[in-house]
This record gives C-alpha cells, sequence and structure tokens, in this order.
C-alpha cells in the first residue's frame, strides 16, 4: 500500500476503506510518512469530504493511536461533556459537581486554552494550588470517591490527533468537518466514559458561526459516539453574545462559584440545568427531564453541589477557603467601567469581540507559550434584550495592562443600541440525540 495512492483515491472523490485509513494513521503516527504527503490527504478530505464509515473509522483508529483510559473499576455510569468553546463558557465548573451532586460520576478530561480565555484546566488553576495534571490513579480514585474529577489529558492519549490537529492548523485545513469531527470524539472515547454530552456552539463567538453548520457537526459527531458504542448527545447553543456575565479566568471561577450558591446569570443557570439534564438521563439517575432537573436545582438550594466544588478542589490540592471566601482572588490593577452612549436596547453584543478584548487585557493567549493573567477579563452588566439608558454601566474591564484605552474603545464598540424592543433570545436552541 502506498501513500500516494490513497492520496489520488480521496482528490479524485471516492471512499477510502478501514485498511487505508488504518494504514495511514499508523504510518504517520510512527513518523513513516511524512507531513507533506499527509497534508496533501487533509486538503483532500477537506474538498471530497467523508462519509459516516470512513469518519467512524478515522476515529476509531485515532482513538487508539496511543493509550485507551480504563475506567471499568469506577462504580457506576460514567459521564463526561464536550463544549466546542466560546467566550465566558465555564460551563463544566459549575455543571461538573451538579450532576456529581445528584450521583453521577464525571470523569472529565480538558485542554487549555488559545485565544479568548483560558480552557477549563487554565480558569480552574486561577485557584491556588489547584493540580490539574494529576495521576490516571489519583483520577480513577477521586471519581470512585467523591463523583467528579476535571484534570488535564495525559500525553499518551491520542497522539495522532495531536499530530493531525497541528498539521491542520498550518494548512488550511482546520474547517473540514471530517476532521472536525473524529478529532473532537477521538479524544472524547478515548478518556473512557460511558456517556458524552456535546455543546456545540454557534455564532460570531463560536468555530461554528451558524446554527445549521453547529447542527450537521452535531450529527456527524453524536453517529460516531454511538456507532462506537457510546450513548452520544448534543445541545446547539448560541455564542452570538457571551455565556453569562464574566469573560476572564478567576473572574469566570468566581461566577460558577456565583451560580452553585444559586445566584448565577439567568442564561448560564438555564444552560447547566438543561445540560445537566440530559447527563442525569444518560446515567440513568432520572428517569425524565422534569425529574432530572428537579434534582439540580435541589442540589443547588441544599449546597450539596457547591460542596461538590469543595471537594474536588480539595482532592486536587487547591485552597477550599477560595470557595468560600472569592474576593480572595487578587484584583487587577486597573477596574475600569464601559458605558452606553446612547439610550435604547442591547441588540447584540460581538462575543468575538468581547473575547479577543479579554485576551489583549491579559486573559487568553495568542501563543501556547503565552502566560496569563488570572486576574484579567470583562465582567458584562447587560445582557441581549436588556433596555439601557446613556451613562448605564455595560461592563467592568479587569486589567494589568498599562496600555488599555484602545481595547475600552473596542469593548465599547461591542455593545450595539438600537431604539426597538429587543427580545432576550435562547441559550440553548436545539437537541440531538
Amino acid at each position: 500500500m502506498r501513500m500516494v495512492d490513497i492520496i489520488t483515491k480521496k482528490r479524485d472523490g471516492h471512499e477510502l476503506t478501514d485498511e487505508e485509513i488504518t494504514f495511514f494513521v499508523k504510518g504517520y503516527v510512527d513518523g513513516k510518512i511524512p507531513d507533506y504527503q499527509v497534508s496533501a490527504l487533509l486538503m483532500a478530505i477537506l474538498f471530497k469530504g467523508m462519509n459516516k464509515r470512513e469518519i467512524v473509522t478515522l476515529t476509531d483508529r485515532m482513538e487508539h493511536s496511543g493509550d485507551v483510559m480504563d475506567l471499568s473499576d469506577i462504580k457506576g455510569v460514567k459521564v463526561d461533556k464536550h463544549s466546542t468553546g466560546g467566550v465566558g463558557d465555564k460551563t463544566s465548573i459549575a455543571l461538573g459537581p451538579m450532576v456529581a451532586a445528584c450521583g453521577a460520576k464525571l470523569a472529565k478530561m480538558s485542554g487549555r486554552g488559545l485565544g479568548h480565555t483560558g480552557g477549563t484546566l487554565d480558569k480552574l488553576e486561577s485557584i491556588p494550588g489547584m493540580n490539574v495534571f494529576v495521576s490516571e490513579e489519583h483520577f480513577r480514585k477521586q471519581v470512585n470517591e467523591i463523583g467528579i474529577a476535571i484534570v488535564g489529558q495525559t500525553g499518551t492519549l491520542v497522539p495522532a490527533d495531536k499530530k493531525l490537529y497541528a498539521l491542520r492548523d498550518v494548512t488550511g485545513t482546520v474547517e473540514s468537518m471530517p476532521l472536525i469531527a473524529s478529532s473532537v470524539m477521538s479524544k472524547k472515547l478515548a478518556s473512557g466514559s460511558d456517556c458524552i454530552l456535546l455543546d456545540v456552539k454557534f455564532g460570531n463567538g463560536a468555530f461554528m458561526k451558524n446554527v445549521e453548520s453547529a447542527r450537521e457537526l452535531a450529527k456527524v459527531m453524536c453517529s460516531i459516539g454511538n456507532a462506537l458504542g457510546r450513548d452520544t448527545r448534543a445541545v446547539l447553543t448560541d455564542m452570538e453574545q457571551p455565556l453569562g456575565y464574566a469573560v476572564g479566568n478567576a473572574l469566570e471561577i468566581k461566577e460558577a462559584i456565583a451560580t452553585l450558591r444559586g445566584e448565577g446569570p439567568k442564561d448560564f443557570v438555564n444552560l447547566c440545568i438543561q445540560s445537566g439534564a440530559i447527563m442525569l438521563e444518560q446515567a440513568k439517575i432520572a428517569k425524565s427531564e422534569k425529574e432530572a432537573e428537579e434534582m439540580l436545582k435541589k442540589a443547588i438550594a441544599d449546597g450539596s453541589a457547591l460542596n461538590k466544588l469543595r471537594e474536588m478542589v480539595k482532592a486536587q490540592g487547591g485552597d477550599v477557603s477560595y470557595i468560600d471566601h472569592p474576593e480572595k482572588f487578587p484584583e487587577s490593577k486597573y477596574v475600569k467601567e464601559v458605558k452606553a452612549n446612547k439610550d435604547g436596547y442591547i441588540k447584540r453584543i460581538v462575543a468575538l469581540e468581547i473575547g479577543e478584548s479579554a485576551m489583549r487585557l491579559g486573559a487568553g493567549r495568542e501563543t501556547f507559550d503565552d502566560v496569563i493573567d488570572m486576574s484579567a477579563g470583562i465582567v458584562l452588566n447587560k445582557k441581549v434584550g436588556d433596555k439601557v439608558s446613556k451613562g448605564d454601566i455595560l461592563c467592568v474591564v479587569h486589567t494589568n495592562v498599562e496600555d488599555h484605552a484602545h481595547i475600552l474603545k473596542d469593548i465599547e464598540n461591542a455593545f450595539h443600541i438600537v431604539d426597538e424592543f429587543v427580545a432576550v433570545p435562547p441559550t440553548v436552541h436545539d437537541y440531538i440525540h
């Protein structure tokens, strides 16, 4: 078998056999097939696509290109969630403790962030002492004992994805649906959970810019997971504006804590309740969505969800006093208000602009070597649909960057205010299973 024949076959729009996909994945991971040939195949896949069988096979071979987590010694149904990423997305940090408090076992492996703000791991690391890189034995023991662990992916999981992802980034092939789906699902499947909930975001602050492409991606990923023996479902959620109010690492941790205290932003709470209800159904803990929602609301009301966050932080070496006293998180040197320049209703808050501004304030990375300022970010005071008067505070900016005046202007421009009434948009637009 020759790689050049596989490239030309896909270039001409033909299906690849399981053996050809196995040959290419194994050969690339083993270093026997060079980058330039794999780049050519990735471009052919971008243009010609793959059918369901090809995508399932590609995902399976990527999943098994390295170690696969065996979580069989963890009692109960293991649930996992994955977000395709957005601005202000601190969902796992609140949702995880909520579902764990209801009896589900959340065994989650997360990544670092590149762009808007940090990823889930970066946000957790804003809690002093928090260790997100525990041993596999510690990970399994922690999930067994307290029902939740959120840790970094080990270096031996899905090496094929690491190599392919880096190559896609520099060859203009990131946007390929089969390559996106196999990348996400190979990592989720290798992490070993029984059930997966995907939060597929769409809008200007998300990777998928419209609900149609998000729905297509969600359907492909669900079909992969279900074909490979995992209960996989998806919600389609709005990222036309930031999720919740807080954008930035420690700021988002504080908002997740407030949510577990019953004081969270309405859109964020709704997403956590709706997503959690699906996960509890997947875990066979609740018989209906209504029953699951009541369980989750009770976990917030009785403090058991917040206590799960405390237990997780303690188990991973973090300073639990920050959960009880979030005011201990350090403040930025500069705390500035951005105000409305006219009366009206907020029609749009450009999530991408808010996210990129937060990054320039210090809350995110442009390269993986950049150091994140955990205190930096933006806390919205208004959301889409809110009525504002001239001079009202739209948001509060936190930064240690000296030269920030131009960033404040960009943030002000991200708020679009109109004269006519604007309805509050839903957060969750669809559910796919």
